[in-house]
């Protein structure tokens, strides 16, 4: 794994490159050596049931993909994840009613094709989790160019 602080342009660019993303309202909060942190402020169009007040659940599912992939760009610079291969997703409980949600995430192993990352959501409290994930991310080789916006 590259040890370099990686470029905050990065992790500018993983909250704003998809409309996904952008539509969703994903904020990036920290990118470290293969450590990535992103929220999401609870909107009323997010909520999966009008009287629970929550975000929907897949919408944190969303947000912690996006998430785990960030924390493979941490890593790998001149590669870039270009797909989830698999994401497993345990989730504990709902969010909080009228919420957001910060997802942590941290590649902890990256081979010459796969890049592996753990990651987990929560509302107020780390140490209360809304859901946790393992992942796996198929990765592009040295040629293969990030994209630029």
């Amino acid at each position: 794994m590259n040890e370099t602080i990686p470029d905050n342009a990065v992790a500018a660019r993983m909250a704003t490159s998809t409309p996904q993303a952008v539509a969703l309202g994903f904020e990036t909060v920290s990118m470290g050596v293969g450590r990535a942190s992103m929220r999401i402020p609870w909107r009323e169009d997010l909520v999966e049931d009008p009287v629970s007040q929550a975000l929907a659940s897949g919408v944190v599912t969303t947000l912690m993909d996006h998430c785990s992939g960030m924390a493979v760009a941490a890593v790998e610079e001149d590669r870039f994840p270009t797909a989830t291969l698999d994401l497993r997703i345990d989730f504990m409980r709902a969010a909080a009613p009228g919420a957001g949600v910060v997802v942590e995430a941290h590649c902890y192993k990256s081979t010459e094709t796969l890049a592996f990352v753990r990651a987990t959501a929560w509302d107020s409290d780390p140490e209360d989790p809304i859901a946790t994930v393992q992942a796996a991310f198929v990765l592009n080789g040295p040629q293969s160019v990030r994209p630029v916006s």
